[in-house]
């Protein structure tokens, strides 16, 4: 009978999916138990929402928390089926008559308390084996939850370097049709700094390219190793305690080793040419621009929608920074204007026109239609630009100094410029426009 409840309650404590006792043992909400990181692997490339490996349910995935109450079981099944082990007339010292209980860290061999203390192995590294094998188990866990997350966060930032990467070849092609437009404008005739301009682009466009294509290499490469030590990690934690003391040399620092020089997402940023001509051309319809209707921090979350929509992060704390808006006294409904502002002191920005309709919505609708706005969001200690309607990245060197916007009516359209350097930021399809519009200015002081 008692052999018949040992064996029920240690088959409670198996592991489905690895047919081994449980490991950092997690519930979902079926109520089924397994393994954490067999779980992990289970679920990694599972659709959502994924399946319960035992019922086949569907389950939510989530931060499960370790199951405590079955954890402190295993480690008393795992312990009795030591002690069993060490019961046995193999595990008895020939000399002492005594039952092995230390782990000689040297020799990786069972000792009896006596063996341990002689002239022979005092020199030596040894512990209580009972208690040695869950603390190294702990730590090889603890490894593997570190190991975990630099698996998600590298397959992460490949998804998203490729995400990149098809938005950015699409505003190379954009570019490439608006410094057209824009020559035309200056040229009728194709100039040789036209074709000059859009060579250098191109080859810039190849040069990113390659090194977006190194860096796919890279982090496949890098999550295929990280994986590859995760399970031996798993495979040493589901060993029986002397098996895993013997057994663990060097696993550690190689997966140590593994964690370093992690590859690191290209950013891609080309560099804006200039357009001789381009800064005189518009400094023609030059107009000077007076805001009011000035609001503060509580009323600005044009920012924090940003960086939740683009960025998938919430919003920063607003004492990092002091925000305002304010709103042009003219509105334009008509012509041909440019302006500039300076935005050198600002590591939070947008610019440009909206709707007056849009002015009553609280500065909120990032994706209104009713805006034309060149934004400068700090991300992660990097500035990432973007124009909105529709909300869209440019993978094009920060402003420094001033911005230049010019509102063509005749058009239908708006035009960004980096004044510093005499080149076309953005400019939209003309036909965008087609309502009267203020001028617009939100900044966020360091």
């Amino acid at each position: 009978m008692d052999s018949d409840f040992s064996h029920a309650f240690q088959k409670e404590l198996i592991c489905v999916i690895c047919s081994n006792y449980l490991v950092d043992p997690v519930t979902i909400c079926c109520g089924h138990s397994f393994c954490r990181p067999c779980l992990c692997i289970s679920w990694e490339e599972a659709q959502s929402p994924a399946n319960c490996p035992a019922c086949r349910e569907p389950s939510r995935k989530q931060d499960f928390k370790t199951n405590i109450l079955l954890k402190n079981l295993v480690t008393i099944a795992r312990k009795a089926s030591l002690w069993q082990f060490l019961s046995s007339e193999k595990q008895i010292c020939g000399t002492h008559r005594e039952t092995k209980k230390m782990f000689c860290d040297v020799e990786k061999s069972l000792l009896c308390l006596l063996c341990s203390n002689s002239q022979e192995h005092g020199s030596h590294k040894h512990y209580p084996i009972e208690g040695a094998a869950e603390e190294h188990r702990e730590k090889l866990l603890e490894q593997m939850r570190i190991l975990w997350k630099k698996i998600q966060e590298n397959q992460r930032n490949l998804n998203e370097e490729r995400r990149t990467a098809l938005l950015w070849r699409g505003d190379v092609v954009l570019r490439a049709q608006m410094i057209r437009s824009e020559y035309r404008k200056l040229h009728p005739v194709l100039h040789r700094e036209e074709k000059q301009h859009l060579e250098r682009l191109n080859k810039e466009y190849q040069e990113i390219f390659q090194q977006l294509q190194r860096s796919w290499v890279n982090m496949d490469q890098k999550s295929k190793h990280l994986k590859e030590m995760y399970q031996e990690l798993m495979k040493m934690c589901h060993k029986p305690d002397v098996e895993l003391l013997q057994d663990l040399g060097d696993i550690m620092a190689r997966s140590e080793s593994v964690l370093l020089h992690m590859p690191q997402p290209v950013n891609p940023e080309l560099t804006l040419g200039p357009i001789t001509g381009l800064v005189d051309r518009l400094n023609r319809f030059r107009v000077e621009i007076a805001f009011t209707w000035e609001v503060t921090n509580h009323n600005i979350r044009l920012f924090g929608d940003v960086r939740r929509l683009m960025f998938r992060r919430g919003s920063l704390n607003s004492d990092r920074s002091d925000y305002f808006a304010a709103w042009g006294t003219w509105v334009f409904s008509s012509g041909k204007h440019y302006w500039e502002l300076d935005v050198d002191s600002s590591w939070d920005w947008a610019l440009g026109v909206c709707k007056d309709s849009w002015m009553r919505k609280n500065s909120t609708m990032v994706t209104s239609k009713d805006i034309f706005l060149l934004l400068c969001v700090k991300v992660d200690n990097r500035f990432s630009l973007l124009t909105t309607s529709p909300l869209f990245p440019h993978y094009v060197e920060k402003p420094l100094g001033r911005v230049g916007v010019f509102l063509d009516f005749e058009a239908g359209s708006v035009s960004f410029l980096n004044v510093t350097r005499s080149s076309l930021i953005w400019s939209y399809p003309a036909g965008s426009l087609n309502f009267p519009v203020r001028p617009f200015f939100s900044t966020g002081h360091r």
